[in-house]
């Protein structure tokens, strides 16, 4: 989570983490841009994280550590636009996608089309920035 942290281009302040008998953890890094969580369920080959973050962190990048970290086969990636405070709604879906080892799949994007030869190169990457 650290290492997802750092990648990202966070600034850490501090984290702490619990583990659970037999198996699990939960734990926050709390950085300067806000925080990233985690919830781990072993038993079923199933964690959950958060990164909430303000500011040019690049939550793309800590995910990609974090896939990689935890050997994901599997990942679903939503992406919400959120802190509009003078604005309604204040949090917005900005898009939702699930990596497999055999591809990506788009389920919902609001901000654009993406096209095949775009889906080839990164598209997680390519949708967070294309919300900047």
């Amino acid at each position: 989570m650290r290492n997802a942290a750092k990648a990202a281009g966070t600034t850490i302040v501090t984290s702490v983490f619990h583990p659970f008998f037999p198996q699990g953890i939960s734990g926050v890094v709390v950085i300067e841009e806000s925080h990233l969580s985690i919830h781990t369920w072993p038993e079923y080959g199933y964690a959950a994280v958060d990164f909430f973050t303000c500011g040019d962190g690049l939550p793309e990048r800590a995910h990609d550590v974090l896939k990689r970290g935890l050997k994901a086969k599997t990942s679903e990636v939503m992406f919400v636009s959120r802190g509009a405070i003078s604005e309604s709604p204040a949090m917005e879906l900005v898009s939702h996608v699930t990596e497999t080892e055999n591809g990506q799949d788009i389920h919902f994007s609001s901000l654009r089309e993406v096209n095949s030869e775009e889906a080839d190169e990164e598209p997680m990457l390519q949708i967070a920035q294309a919300g900047k």
